[in-house]
C-alpha cells in the first residue's frame, strides 16, 4: 500500500527485533505512517534522531545503554519537532509520571490492541497527550502525591470559556493560538489558566491536559 505524501514519520526505539518487527508490519499496512528508521539502544536512538528527524519516535523504557528515561533525559525535545511516545510493558507508575515530565506525551502499554497505537500516534502528532484510561488515573495519583499546595477538587466549578480553554489546552494548543481561537487576548488566555490552575489543583499544561482525559473532556 503506498503511502500519503505528509504521512508521520515514526521511528522507533527498542531492543528486541521481534517488537520491531512486528510494529513495522502493522504499520506499514497504514498509508498515512511509515516507519523511517529503527534503533536497538539509546545510543542509537539519539544519533538517529538528529539524522532523521521523525514526527513521532516510539520509545522503549528499557534498553541497553541508555535507557527511553536516560534518552528523555539527555535530548531537548522542545528544540525538536518529534514528539514521544513511550511504548513499554510495564505498568511502573513512577517511570510513567518520569516520563510525561521529561516530556513524552503519550504511553502505551505493549500489551495493548494495535488500534491503540495507531490512535496514538494520530492524536499526539496532532498535538494531543495520550495515556490509557487507567493509567490516566494512576498518573493523577501520583501528580497529586508529589504536588504541594492545594487539595485538588474533584467537581470544580469552572465557566464555560473556562472548559473551553481546557479542551483547547489539552488538544495541544498554545496560548496564543487558544486566543486567536476565541478572539481574546493571549494576556487573557493566561489569566485563564491560572484561575484554572488554582481551581483544579493542577501546577502545569501537562496536569492540566491529564485532568481533562481523566474526566473526559475530550475524546479519545
Amino acid at each position: 500500500m503506498g503511502k500519503t505524501k505528509n504521512a508521520i514519520r515514526v521511528l522507533v526505539a527498542d531492543d528486541h527485533p521481534i517488537f520491531r518487527d512486528g510494529l513495522r508490519k502493522l504499520l506499514e499496512g497504514e498509508p498515512d505512517v511509515a516507519i523511517v528508521g529503527e534503533a536497538s539502544s539509546g545510543s542509537e536512538c539519539i544519533q538517529l534522531l538528529g539524522k532523521l528527524k521523525p514526527d513521532i519516535l516510539l520509545l522503549d523504557l528499557r534498553m541497553p545503554d541508555k535507557d527511553g528515561l536516560a534518552v528523555l533525559e539527555e535530548v531537548n525535545f522542545d528544540a525538536l519537532q518529534t514528539k514521544v511516545i513511550v511504548v513499554t510493558a510495564t505498568e511502573d507508575d513512577r517511570d510513567v509520571v518520569r516520563a510525561m515530565r521529561l516530556g513524552a506525551r503519550g504511553v502505551v502499554l505493549k500489551q495493548s490492541a494495535t488500534d491503540l497505537l495507531l490512535r496514538s500516534i494520530r492524536k499526539v502528532h496532532q498535538g494531543e497527550i495520550w495515556l490509557d484510561q487507567r493509567m490516566t488515573a494512576e498518573v493523577m495519583k501520583a501528580f497529586a502525591k508529589s504536588s504541594e499546595g492545594g487539595v485538588r477538587r474533584e467537581k470544580p466549578l469552572l465557566s464555560d470559556r473556562e472548559k473551553e480553554i481546557v479542551q483547547l489546552v489539552a488538544q495541544g494548543y498554545r496560548n496564543r493560538e487558544i486566543g486567536e481561537k476565541l478572539f481574546i487576548s493571549e494576556q487573557t488566555v493566561k489569566n485563564h489558566l491560572h484561575n484554572i490552575f488554582d481551581k483544579l489543583g493542577v501546577s502545569d499544561r501537562l496536569e492540566l491536559a491529564l485532568y481533562a482525559i481523566h474526566h473526559r473532556l475530550i475524546d479519545q
